[in-house]
């Protein structure tokens, strides 16, 4: 693979939990496997005053345990530790990246990664820009959330737009690293008996589901300015609805794709006032039980200091794209905390035969699962007759699985983020989200949150451990369909 040499990797925010869970061991992952250019280096940014064998013996401790024992190499991580620096940087002071930019070159591709809360993001390209850190070649990374809305997240893009190109933005959704969204692409439109019956036509409804078994993890206060609808719908699953809803672009590039996600974005019909109440259900989960173990509600999580709160951990929606693709197929979405199990899948079910010949059999409609987790891989349900004497014609439902761990030469799927940075050192935009689309989701979403302020719609309490509100089941079964799992 060719990857482009002379990058160094600049990561604000190194001492965080996103940087030890994800970044640096896909870092070591990489480096492991011979995928970084020999030269790139590495630099943690932070702020605790410390130096390069107390950050990297810091980090060692957290990193070692994401990589897990068949993967960990002592010589491994000697080699990889030899890339990495470290630098300590107040990000709200302009006096301390005079270092930086002393640590950086015109030379090579400097890759600024913001692995930071949005607020951060005005100062920290302001301040890289007046130290003259900043070259017609860099670039930087932007982890989700870009705003909490459409205003503030235009604002957000404004800000880096001032000092970065859109062609050297990359905007992170780790979902568009997975190796099982990517199939989907191929899956899609390098099959012609897929393709061809990927429409109203043949298509019965399409569900997506993203299922949480932990709470809140400490982050009480940032999630109940958010809640689920816009920390996980607008960005996961709109994107996940775009891969399976878009046209085929006219080439694999990162402009072609994105032209289609955007299309698809502005055809949703949008949930106002006359129809969010049929449309939408929110949920907000109480006191449960997760694998045998008591597990507190929503209000008693750890810095929750309110006795009511109105932020939702749970949505299901009832959505509509208006186009000739999928005229009368409902997409149903579904995501929540403290799910029974951690689940994202899209099952994409089939019409029924307009004529049943097997007398007896109710039941005959395939359906295509798409596994992201766990377990990645691409399921067709499909309807066999079954072997036995007993009966002459008596049906069965079987799976033809593509796992795709099972079907590699690999002893692990890799990890999102480990293409994602390949990528964004070649320079690839293709599995990045561009500004126009996360902005025409911000719209989408937000004519639903204000519909549910207006029109009142109350958020329904489910036990943890469960699969969120029971209206939730309603909103798919008044239809007379039923939820995969």
């Amino acid at each position: 693979m060719s990857i482009e040499a002379g990058s160094d990797l600049i990561i604000f925010g190194a001492m965080g939990d996103l940087s030890a869970r994800k970044l640096f061991p896909a870092l070591y992952h990489l480096h492991h496997c011979d995928l970084l250019p020999e030269g790139t280096r590495i630099l943690g940014v932070a702020r605790p005053e410390q130096g390069l064998d107390d950050f990297l013996l810091h980090l060692k401790a957290r990193v070692q345990p994401a990589i897990g024992a068949d993967r960990w190499s002592e010589d491994t991580w000697m080699s990889f530790s030899a890339r990495c620096d470290y630098l300590v940087l107040d990000f709200a002071e302009r006096r301390y990246y005079q270092a930086l930019a002393d640590w950086v070159s015109k030379d090579r591709t400097a890759i600024y990664y913001l692995a930071t809360p949005p607020g951060l993001f005005d100062q920290i390209c302001t301040h890289l820009d007046s130290s003259q850190c900043l070259f017609p070649s860099s670039r930087i990374v932007l982890e989700k959330p870009i705003g909490h809305d459409l205003a503030s997240c235009k604002q957000v893009n404004e800000i880096v737009a001032q000092y970065f190109t859109e062609e050297n933005t990359y905007r992170i959704d780790h979902y568009l690293g997975k190796e099982t969204v990517q199939n989907l692409l191929v899956l899609r439109f390098a099959n012609r008996f897929i393709n061809t019956q990927w429409d109203q036509g043949c298509i019965d409804h399409v569900q997506i589901t993203v299922a949480e078994t932990v709470g809140i993890e400490g982050r009480w206060s940032y999630y109940d300015r958010y809640g689920q609808l816009r920390d996980m719908v607008q960005n996961h699953l709109m994107q996940l609805l775009c891969l399976v809803a878009m046209e085929p672009p006219n080439a694999m590039t990162a402009e072609a794709i994105r032209e289609e996600k955007v299309k698809i974005l502005r055809a949703l019909r949008r949930i106002d006032d006359s129809n969010v109440a049929q449309s939408v259900v929110r949920g907000q989960y109480s006191a449960g039980w997760h694998q045998g173990n008591a597990v507190p509600g929503y209000l008693q999580e750890e810095g929750c200091e309110l006795k009511e709160s109105d932020t939702e951990t749970f949505v299901a929606i009832k959505a509509h794209i208006d186009n000739w693709r999928w005229a009368g197929v409902p997409f149903y979405l579904r995501t929540g905390k403290r799910m029974p199990e951690k689940l994202t899948e899209i099952v994409i079910t089939y019409k029924s035969l307009p004529h049943n010949i097997f007398s007896g059999s109710e039941d005959t409609q395939n359906r295509l699962v798409i596994r992201l987790q766990p377990n990645e891989g691409i399921e067709m349900q499909m309807v066999s007759k079954q072997n036995t004497l007993k009966s002459k014609m008596a049906l069965v439902r079987q799976t033809l699985n593509l796992d795709f761990l099972g079907s590699s030469d690999l002893d692990r799927i890799p990890d999102a983020y480990e293409r994602l940075f390949i990528d964004v050192i070649q320079g690839d935009q293709s599995l990045f989200v561009g500004r126009e689309e996360i902005e025409e989701s911000w719209v989408w979403c937000d004519v639903i949150t204000q519909a549910c302020g207006r029109q009142n719609v109350k958020i329904k309490p489910y036990h943890a451990g469960s699969w969120g509100p029971a209206k939730a089941e309603l909103i798919i079964e008044k239809d007379g369909r039923a939820w995969n799992v």
